[in-house]
This record gives C-alpha cells, structure tokens and sequence, in this order.
C-alpha cells in the first residue's frame, strides 16, 4: 500500500535511521526543515525528547561504535583533506568570505530576550539529536537568519563511524559550506566558535518559505508546471555540488527549502562528501532510508553522484504524485522494495515525465540518466528552455590563473 507524504511524515519516516548500514533500527526518525544537523539522520525516541534547561536536545544518537560501522568508512583521501587542499589552493566559490567568529557574548536585550553577539532570539524552528535550529534578528542589518546551535561536548561523545565523532560531521559540513555559493543552496553566513565556550552556532540564511512537498494532498496536487520548475532548481544547484566533486548525500524534499519568490534552496550538507577527480566511490551510508539508491541498500561500495541522482527522481515522484515510490512496513521491508520492485507509473500519465521517472529510477546505477540527461530532457526544458549555466567564482578565477600562466610561459626571455 502507498502511502501519502503527508501520512509518512506522520509517522516521522522523512526522518532517517541512524548512521551506519546496520539494519536493526526500525524506529524512524522525525522530519525537519532543511537546515538539519542529525535531524534527519539520528534515530529517535518514539517520545519527544524534553529539551534541557538550556535548550538542547541529548541523548538520541549512540555515542559508542560497534564492528558493524567498518562498512562505514570514509573514500581513500578523508572529504576533510580534500577540502583542506581546496581552501588552501584558494578553489573558494565566493568573493566574500564566511564571517569566523572566535569571540562569544550571551546576553538579553532591553525586553528579556536571549542574545547571542548581535543576534537578538526569536523562536525555535527545528531540534534533534545534534543540537537545535532557531530564529534570529541581527540588530545589525535588521535581517533574520536561522542559527544552528550546538553543544561541542555533547558532538565529540556522539561516535558516527569508528574514527569519526558528530563534530567530524559539523567541521565538515561548514568547511563545505564555506566554499559554496550558488542561487540553490542555502548560504552560510558566519560561524562563531569561542574557544573559551562550549557552544558552537552556525547562521545561515533564513528561507522564509517551506520545503517543496509541504501542504501536498492528493496525487498530483503540486502540478507539473511546479514541480518542473522546482525540479530545474534542484538540478541546478546539485549539478554545481558535483562539479565541485561534492556529494550531498541526502538530499529530499525535507532538505529541500523553496523562498517566497519560489526558488528552491539545497540545504544540510551534514552528510555530504568531497571527492577528488572522477573517485566519488563511498561507503559511509547515505541519509534517509526511502530516498536511498539501490546500490546503497546492499551495502557495496556506491558512486555517490549516481545515489544523489536517484535522489532527485524520488523527490520528483514525491512532488508528482505526493507519496513515495518505494515504501514498506519495516525498514528491511523498504530496502527490498528499493532494490527489487519495479516503479510504479499510471498508463495515462505524460509519456516524457513517465520517460524521465523511469531513467532517474533506473535500478542499474551505470545505466541510470545522469543529471546532465535530466537537464537536457525534453520535459524538464518544457517552455523555459535549457537549465541556465551558473557562472562560477572559483572556476573564473582558475580560468583567469591559467591565462595568466599561459601568458608568462610565452614571455620571451
């Protein structure tokens, strides 16, 4: 039996089942709005966790590895090292940098309000295992921005993979960050880390929006015309992670976060990799259970630009038909249907949408439609034409480098 978005969500099944491929978590995880840290990825309780005196939720994540987190391992040179390079090779995607804030002040405003530095405490949109997410106003530019917030002691007990705590997961996750900047993912704004405290914020935008599944009811209720636009979105910003040699690694309608202007925005990158050259083999698990590729469910090696494209064609289905296309009673129940069911498609539906479901859910990963494919296809070009290129900072730069290095090798001497 199919069930909704709205019914899955229900039962927290947006959420994902922990870190590793072991298969013995059934409970599911709750969902949460794009902006996740171990939201998404950490199991839950079946009740809502009480949040602490000061705000964080503990305690959902094991802190202890066991034999079966070997398969979890990172690709042969560590995302850490590769972005390490990237950064001092000056490959940066921004002509302004991330604000690093070494300095904490915790005070409250003339009303009683909580505020860290110049960011004056409004409300809490999401919390999880990891830490929580919350609403500010910088009295500096008057704007809000969604501040992700963490305990660095509670990260280092949370054990992830045999050599990597959850802190591994939010260094990674912002150096990745700090590198982006793309009209379809969400920016970072700044990162204060105080090493004279033990809290560590994160600011990103705030998308004063919802995720691209959000209020979808019956079947086909967000329509084609929106879902190809959202689709064009998503496709845009993911084919600018890969040509960055960056896999997103969960990406899903809960991470996916659409602006009041309509533009959908990436977002979580908790879970993402870097990869050198065309190496994007990975092995550590990938986010959430019913968005997971095939070849993920057996738990081989996997290429992660293929996973994240069957990621894409999930999401698609999800927005066309508002419930998931591979969906069982139990998480072993799921990972069956994923590898061994055939899509389901109404005879009746558009032949070209149909066409590019079936190539984005391809169970064969060498013969999946690759996101070059999608935007190329005749469906998703629609009226609006090819996907718009994005014009990239670091590439300019490389490009300008190299003609600047050409120029001098044929200087005469």
């Amino acid at each position: 039996m199919m069930r909704s978005v709205d019914d899955v969500a229900e039962m927290g099944c947006c959420g994902c089942f922990g870190f590793s491929f072991a298969r013995k978590p059934e409970k599911i995880g709750r969902s949460n709005r794009g902006y996740g840290n171990g939201w998404s990825r950490a199991p839950l309780l079946e009740e809502e966790v009480e949040e602490e005196d000061d705000g964080f939720d503990r305690g959902n994540v094991t802190d202890t590895g066991t034999e079966d987190d070997e398969v979890c391992h990172s690709p042969v040179k560590r995302s850490e090292e590769i972005l390490m390079d990237r950064a001092q090779n000056g490959l940066i995607c921004r002509e302004v940098p991330v604000k690093e804030t070494d300095k904490l002040v915790r005070t409250e405003d003339e009303d009683g309000n909580k505020m860290i530095n110049e960011y004056v405490r409004e409300h809490k949109i999401g919390s999880g295992s990891y830490g929580k997410v919350v609403l500010y106003r910088s009295c500096n530019d008057g704007k809000h921005y969604a501040i992700k917030a963490f305990h660095k002691s509670h990260l280092l007990k949370l054990r992830v993979a045999p050599s990597e705590t959850a802190m591994n997961d939010v260094l990674r996750e912002v150096m990745i960050m700090k590198m982006l900047r793309h009209p379809n993912i969400v920016n970072l704004i700044e990162v204060i880390n105080d090493p004279e405290t033990d809290h560590f914020y994160m600011v990103l935008e705030y998308v004063e929006g919802k995720w691209v599944c959000e209020g979808s009811g019956p079947p086909s209720d967000l329509g084609e015309n929106k879902a190809r636009k959202y689709l064009r979105d998503i496709v845009s910003g993911l084919m600018y992670l890969h040509s960055h040699n960056i896999i997103h690694g969960d990406l899903k309608p809960d991470n996916l976060l659409v602006t009041a202007s309509g533009r959908v925005k990436i977002g979580d990158f908790s879970v993402s990799q870097a990869f050198e050259d065309d190496n994007d083999k990975l092995r550590r698990s990938p986010g959430t259970p019913v968005f997971t590729a095939p070849e993920c469910c057996v738990g081989d090696r996997y290429h992660g630009k293929a996973a994240d494209t069957w990621a894409v064609g999930v999401t698609l289905y999800c927005m066309i038909f508002g419930k998931y296309p591979f969906l069982g009673d139990t998480l072993q129940d799921t990972y069956d249907k994923i590898v061994n069911n055939p899509i389901s498609l109404p005879d009746d539906m558009n032949p070209l949408l149909k066409n590019l479901l079936e190539g984005l859910l391809c169970k064969d990963p060498t013969q999946r439609m690759t996101l070059e494919g999608v935007a190329q296809h005749e469906w998703v070009i629609g009226d609006e034409g090819p996907i718009p290129k994005h014009s990239c900072w670091c590439q300019h730069k490389t490009s300008h480098k190299d003609i600047c290095d050409a120029s001098v090798n044929n200087t005469p001497t």
